[in-house]
């Protein structure tokens, strides 16, 4: 057993001061890049399909690869930022999506765009991966959820600016769907702000660097002094599950296992879930036969619960076990889905629109929540990255299974949303029998087991802390 540690034990339980608004108004701000950008093809796609003769393959490909890029990102981005830090790893992310934002403003056929879309995948999936992990690392116990809610719910903003922006811009004029690229190349004016963020003490001690992460964690503590931590504030130390410089295959390892593959199942069906809808929706409302201007409306509006569905999770996340949220919210959002898929009317169809985004939204904000305390602080991006990446690798072929149900004959329109409603209800089952209770408890104290251990999805082991 390795010797408590006071900067965690005063991390852990410090109270929210000002450092960590700095680090939600920050990590909140990217977000909302993040959100707008990885929504933008969807809503210019019915512009771009007018103005350059796309077919639904053509965004169904484009989508794909935007989803491959953020497969690639998420891992591997998360990897390095284990390796390099949480500070290095959301700057580069930022700064790759930003450029890339730049160039899908400057090309029009389905291959350079698809290119352009992975590329900027790559920056998005990174800095997804990293941002949960870090603001997981530097957040008290009590209050991690709460603050994954709250920045989702500030990027969230960026779904709905993004889908009225395109309604302005491009109903009139469809090739004016490239201002809305420039504008996510916006996301550069970020760097300046991450950069000043604190590196995360637990990577520091993680790598062996005591000194340096006492001074952090200062940062969040001030009147924080090594030899001053109380003994019911000592938590076991950060990595005696795995050493300071585990390698990716530790992710599979005994003791690991488990976790790892419960996070890739849940994050696969959560995200083709969730996308299935939200990328689909504007360009089959059109091909459903609404018009042009109403089928952009009608999707616009319907992005107005997102942004409410992560803050009203906010109250809540930390009261109950992340793991029985999550289950609950996801069966409520396969049920408002299907509902979705079998509406007729205009006010039916808006309704439940808007609770599919606002439940689905609450959902991620758990698993953005729930992700980085399945995993040691050695590999806690990889992991989330790992998780991460298997859900955005898996809408790599998503895109195409729909594209292919919704040409079907007898399948269609509501075939769709039936595959999108049996998603989110695998998601919710996984994490029903196989999910770990993580209430309350320290990051260390999730992963103080013995690393030959092998956890078991029984209740005994769902335990992790003492509710």
């Amino acid at each position: 057993m390795s010797t408590p540690s006071p900067a965690l034990a005063a991390l852990s339980g410090a109270p929210i001061g000002r450092m960590h608004r700095r680090v939600l108004l920050t990590v909140s701000a990217m977000f909302l890049f993040d959100l707008a950008d990885l929504n933008t093809f969807a809503y210019a796609a019915p512009a771009i399909r007018a103005a350059h003769l796309f077919t639904v393959h053509d965004v169904a490909f484009v989508t794909a690869m935007s989803f491959a890029g953020m497969a690639v990102g998420a891992v591997l981005g998360g990897r390095a930022a284990d390796l390099l830090g949480r500070r290095v790893g959301m700057s580069a992310a930022v700064l790759i999506f930003s450029a890339a934002s730049l160039i899908n403003a400057v090309v029009s056929t389905p291959g350079l765009m698809a290119a352009a879309r992975a590329l900027t995948g790559f920056g998005l999936g990174a800095m997804t991966a990293v941002a949960i992990s870090y603001l997981s690392e530097v957040t008290p116990a009590t209050h991690r959820g709460r603050f994954q809610a709250v920045a989702l719910g500030v990027g969230l903003v960026g779904i709905p600016l993004v889908a009225f922006s395109a309604r302005a811009v491009t109903v009139s004029h469809p090739t004016a769907w490239r201002w809305l690229f420039v504008a996510g190349a916006l996301g550069f004016l970020l760097l300046p702000l991450v950069w000043r963020l604190p590196e995360s003490p637990r990577w520091l001690l993680s790598r062996g660097r005591t000194e340096e992460a006492e001074e952090t964690v200062r940062r969040f503590v001030p009147d924080f002094r090594p030899d001053a931590a109380r003994p019911h504030e000592e938590v076991p130390a950060a990595d005696q599950v795995l050493p300071p410089k585990a390698r990716f295959a530790d992710l599979f390892a005994p003791g690991q296992r488990h976790n790892s593959l419960v996070m890739m199942v849940v994050w696969i069906f959560a995200l083709t879930g969730f996308y299935g809808f939200a990328s689909w929706v504007p360009t089959l409302l059109a091909e459903r036969g609404q018009d042009f201007a109403k089928s952009m409306t009608m999707s616009a509006i319907t992005t107005i619960g997102a942004v409410p569905g992560a803050f009203l999770a906010a109250p809540f996340i930390d009261r109950f076990a992340r793991k029985h949220l999550s289950v609950v919210l996801g069966l409520l959002v396969a049920v408002v889905g299907i509902s979705y898929g079998l509406s007729t009317s205009t006010a039916a169809i808006v309704i439940f629109g808007v609770l599919v985004a606002a439940l689905s939204q609450a959902y991620i904000a758990v698993l953005y929540s729930y992700t980085p305390e399945y995993f040691p602080t050695a590999l806690r991006t990889a992991g989330s990255g790992l998780g991460n990446g298997a859900g955005r690798a898996a809408n790599i072929v998503a895109p195409l299974i729909i594209a292919a149900i919704y040409t079907s004959p007898g399948l269609g329109y509501v075939g769709v949303f039936a595959f999108v409603a049996g998603a989110w209800l695998i998601a919710s089952l996984t994490v029903a029998f196989f999910g770990l209770n993580t209430r309350d408890a320290a990051l260390e104290e999730l992963h103080a087991r013995p690393a030959q251990e092998e956890p078991v999805p029984t209740p005994a082991t769902n335990h992790t802390a003492a509710h």
